[in-house]
């Protein structure tokens, strides 16, 4: 099984290539987007704007078939890069990831292209904003580590052990560490994490409750269930009911 589907992304891969060599297709250049990247970090919004510009004067890359979905993945990409920049220039990752996960709902949200092309300019001045308006970073280095990892690594089976050894401390240091900074244990901060993670699934996807509670690794539906209560006041079912909308054409 594993070879045929290395094989089939090989196979697109290659057809990816020869559908853009035929349309003269060339991605946006490395080094613009490396610059993109550094303006942002660095808190630049006339530099970062005037490269965004430059960079999309070129034709987006095909990223679905579906135009407007082509285009929403690409926005989707360019806050990926937006979050990581404004960590890199000092935010704390937290903010970051959870300023990164307002837009992407609201990027999901729209359907008019102007409007999403827009936003990608409205996305960054934001991002600048909050870096420039970070104040001194309410945790320690060692936490906003640990947290980037769990935030990487949500939908794997995180232990305490893998999130020390990533933040280059004892278990038990960054287990006393995180609660004094945090607030909560970081078992307590993963669970969060994954339940309002899991609430893009059950907003836009029609993947069962049974298997999003096994996408993001809890034992069984059940202790899903009584978490996502626990901290939504709801359950996921009646989440899903009270907030999914029609999905449009």
């Amino acid at each position: 099984m594993s070879t045929s589907i290395k094989q089939s992304m090989i196979d697109q891969f290659m057809q990816t290539r020869i559908n853009n060599r035929e349309n003269n297709y060339l991605h946006p250049s490395y080094l613009l987007e490396k610059q993109l990247l550094g303006s942002i970090s660095q808190g630049d919004e006339e530099k970062a704007l005037k490269i965004l510009t430059s960079i999309n004067h070129d034709q987006r890359p095909k990223l679905a078939d579906i135009p407007i979905r082509s285009l929403k993945n690409s926005l989707i990409c360019s806050c990926t890069l937006f979050t990581r920049a404004i960590i890199q220039g000092g935010v704390q990752p937290e903010t970051a990831f959870t300023l990164s996960d307002a837009y992407i709902r609201e990027i999901e949200n729209l359907h008019d292209q102007s409007q999403l092309e827009k936003m990608e300019y409205d996305m960054l001045k934001h991002f600048i904003i909050v870096l420039n308006d970070e104040e001194t970073l309410p945790y320690s280095k060692i936490v906003n580590q640990a947290i980037t990892y769990i935030h990487d690594n949500i939908l794997e089976d995180l232990t305490l052990d893998m999130i020390a050894e990533h933040s280059y401390v004892s278990p038990s240091y960054l287990s006393h560490l995180f609660k004094k900074e945090v607030g909560i244990s970081i078992v307590q901060f993963i669970n969060k994490k994954r339940i309002e993670e899991s609430k893009y699934f059950l907003l836009h996807t029609s993947t069962s409750i049974s298997d999003i509670a096994s996408l993001f690794c809890f034992c069984n539906q059940s202790y899903y269930t009584s978490l996502f209560k626990k901290y939504i006041d709801m359950t996921p079912k009646e989440f899903r009911e009270q907030h999914m909308q029609p999905v449009m054409g």
